[in-house]
């Protein structure tokens, strides 16, 4: 994997928790590199953001959009396997306010790499360890019924597969529609 920066929303109590259990439960390493979270930026839609961006950059591009957007919260839906891989992950809708977060982010003007996929957003299962066919129907056969909550939003730099360095974190602080 290059070195990048990528953009997620760490999950909130009591899904966080939750979804962590799941992860340790199916790929103890997932588990310990970054809190559960949805990639906003930085693997699908829009690519990584340059190792070149400082820290006051993404603050200036990010805090406008971070003010403006209200607290999310998401629901998830049936467990996917990623295109031709034994990934599995809980999707959600890829429309929306989340859409619309992501957007705003990839217009913001920050340079960054080509996407290698559409904009998928989801919370990572498994990874690491090739699962077996039992674990593979375990992980496809969980159902979350709470919705997700995404507060904040964290930048961290890649620095390989299970090690990164979070640069700056924003709180969601918009009011919400309706």
């Amino acid at each position: 994997m290059k070195s990048g920066i990528i953009i997620i929303a760490p999950l909130e109590s009591p899904m966080r928790e939750r979804i962590l259990e799941l992860q340790r439960r199916f790929d103890p390493k997932l588990a310990a590199s970054l809190p559960p979270h949805v990639t906003i930026a930085g693997s699908s839609g829009m690519g990584p953001i340059s190792t070149r961006t400082t820290v006051a950059e993404l603050r200036a591009a990010l805090e406008p959009i971070a003010r403006a957007t209200p607290p999310l919260s998401l629901p998830l839906v049936a467990p996917v396997r990623f295109m031709q891989s034994n990934v599995v992950s809980l999707a959600l809708d890829p429309h929306g306010p989340i859409r619309a977060l992501h957007d705003r982010i990839k217009a913001a003007g920050l340079l960054a790499e080509a996407p290698r996929f559409t904009f998928t957003p989801h919370v990572t299962l498994n990874f690491f360890p090739e699962p077996t066919p039992p674990k593979l129907r375990q992980m496809l056969a969980v159902r979350v019924a709470e919705p997700v909550v995404l507060k904040r939003l964290q930048c961290h730099e890649t620095l390989d597969l299970t090690n990164t360095r979070q640069l700056l974190e924003l709180e969601l602080t918009g009011a919400a529609q309706g």
